[in-house]
């Protein structure tokens, strides 16, 4: 059965694949157009055959280019002329070690790609659409920025902003505006696959709910985020764990 169309525009970065392309996915079942941004042409392409190209489009680039992010949003209005929900997703994690040891321009790219082109996509939704139309954010956070985070420092203290960064546009953008957040455990994604491939089995024994997330657990999340279900919610990061949490000073 063909899905009513919402009359509902969303972007996503980061969307070609895990999380991202689970939200879009999840968006477009609702009856949603979606954009995605990735950095790969060809990904993009083939997850926009998945999403169906008459719902969606894609433009590639990087996320913490500033010059992208303006093409991103341009293309969105000039497609669809207007951009209801953004979800900030892109994000990256490209050293495992000691923050005492932590490389300070690397611990920069991390806060450009993980933070502030998630501020930059917000000031150019709400300058374009959001301002005067309303609409949602969704900031994809992460249980790394809520808790310490060893030998991943740099990306937990990115998610860490990420949750302030969601406090601060939730006040200033509302009433008009909801601005919230999620923050996953671990999701069985590329990304993710250091934290689990060739030991999921042990990895899963600390989830009261005998598994890893999968992206589709995070898409559900984010199309309630962005609904009028979630209509009186906002400020909030919204802890999607599988239980992993009710171990904390569990002895």
């Amino acid at each position: 059965m063909a899905v009513k169309d919402s009359g509902q525009v969303a972007l996503v970065t980061g969307g070609s694949r895990g999380i991202g392309f689970g939200i879009a996915e999840a968006l477009v079942a609702r009856g949603d157009k979606v954009c995605i941004t990735g950095r790969s042409e060809e990904s993009l392409k083939e997850a926009v055959d998945r999403l169906g190209p008459d719902r969606a489009m894609a433009v590639a680039g990087k996320a913490h280019d500033e010059a992208h992010r303006a093409d991103v949003v341009e293309q969105v209005m000039a497609a669809w002329g207007r951009v209801d929900h953004l979800v900030n997703n892109a994000g990256t994690n490209p050293v495992f070690g000691p923050i005492a040891e932590l490389d300070l321009a690397v611990a920069r790219k991390v806060f450009e790609t993980n933070v502030l082109s998630a501020l930059g996509f917000a000031q150019l939704t709400w300058a374009a659409w959001q301002r005067e139309n309303g609409g949602t954010i969704v900031n994809i956070a992460s249980v790394a920025g809520v808790s310490a985070s060893p030998f991943v420092g740099a990306y937990g203290i990115s998610k860490a902003a990420m949750v302030n960064l969601t406090l601060q546009l939730a006040h200033e953008m509302s009433p008009g505006v909801r601005v919230n957040a999620i923050a996953p455990a671990v999701v069985k994604t590329k990304f993710a696959a250091a934290l689990y491939e060739g030991r999921e089995e042990e990895a899963v024994k600390g989830y009261p709910l005998g598994r890893l997330g999968v992206p589709e657990d995070i898409g559900g999340a984010a199309a309630f985020l962005t609904s009028d279900a979630a209509g009186w919610m906002t400020g909030q990061t919204l802890v999607i764990d599988g239980g992993l949490f009710l171990n904390a000073g569990v002895a």
